[in-house]
């Protein structure tokens, strides 16, 4: 390619690799070992806050054949958005709950959040889930590591603001920067953002400056935000859209971001970008419509990938949600 080009993207091999009668949802991918894992959340009510979801992980030896190598629920609480860590040798995966009150199951509010862990050495024994300490009234999201520490997102409310319930003030969210030295107790280390917080995917630079993509909440832009060490000081630019449930890697020098855009009324679309300086250059839109984004990403070689992402732009067969897993190879051209 021309010095200074952009590349592109090729997509192939879109596939469906989990649809069963539930709702899945909210993805994320990695390799560990020699073998790639898949995680989701599935619920069979649906995309809202129910004490019957779960958080499922699936493995593959290609990235073609799946099986189930692990699943969890917690009691009286919604597990949704899981993501992967490796640290210390061990694959984590997280996930942010909201307490499901049967006594109250209309009330939900950012401070009754709880993050939960499970882990695994080797992919198949596994050990959890286990309540995140020092997450509580945080809604936990995507994790990164960088030298010794593990560093994970956490939403919350400004000072635990008990007036107003659930996110309905974006005024007062923030979106957190925790740390841990051993993946399972977490105290706050920096803001990525102080206010209209939400989710927030990040990476780490070799000297420790810390790149992150904010999602606006609601139709607000999405921010890029940027920091070194100790992350006191930040450089927070809008973008020109909001972008629903960030992903933000590095593949070959170049800062991958996906997520979901609205691309008119009534019609998002999972969107991938190159990220360059404080704006977004779209490369390309996966088959979409309706519920869907949340993608996860794996490296496959130098300019190979698997992207995993959500969505129901597929018609539902009598009895399912229509929503489903699915899996594209990427290519860098």
């Amino acid at each position: 390619m021309a010095a200074g080009t952009l590349p592109g993207i090729e997509v192939t091999n879109i596939r469906k690799v989990f649809d069963d009668a539930n709702h899945n949802a909210f993805t994320d991918l990695c390799r560990f070992g020699d073998r790639f894992y898949l995680t989701f959340r599935s619920c069979p009510d649906g995309h809202g806050i129910f004490r019957t979801s779960r958080i499922l992980v699936l493995s593959s030896a290609d990235g073609k054949v799946w099986a189930p190598a692990f699943h969890f629920s917690v009691p009286d609480r919604d597990v949704r958005d899981p993501h992967f860590l490796i640290f210390r040798n061990t694959l984590f995966v997280y996930t942010g709950t909201w307490l499901a009150d049967p006594d109250h199951p209309v009330q939900h509010d950012l401070n009754d959040h709880l993050g939960y862990g499970a882990w695994s050495a080797d992919g198949t024994t596994w050990s959890g889930p286990r309540m995140l300490e020092g997450t509580y009234g945080h809604y936990v999201w995507r994790a990164a590591s960088h030298g010794d520490r593990a560093l994970l997102c956490g939403r919350r409310k400004r000072e635990f603001a008990h007036r107003f319930r659930g996110e309905t003030k974006a005024d007062v969210i923030q979106s957190l920067m925790l740390e841990s030295e051993d993946g399972l107790v977490w105290r706050a280390a920096a803001f990525f953002a102080e206010d209209k917080g939400d989710e927030t995917a990040f990476l780490f630079e070799d000297d420790g400056s810390v790149l992150a993509v904010v999602r606006g909440p609601a139709a607000l832009p999405a921010r890029v935000c940027r920091s070194r060490p100790p992350y006191r000081e930040w450089r927070r630019v809008p973008l020109d859209r909001n972008v629903g449930g960030p992903l933000l890697v590095k593949w070959n020098g170049h800062c991958l971001v996906g997520g979901r855009k609205t691309a008119g009324p009534n019609n998002p679309v999972t969107t991938l970008y190159w990220l360059v300086g404080d704006n977004l250059e779209e490369i390309c839109e996966l088959p979409s419509a309706g519920d869907n984004s949340y993608p996860g990403f794996v490296q496959t070689g130098e300019t190979t990938a698997l992207l995993s992402y959500y969505s129901t732009h597929e018609p539902a067969r009598p009895g399912h949600a229509g929503t489903a897993i699915y899996l594209a190879n990427l290519t860098m051209r």
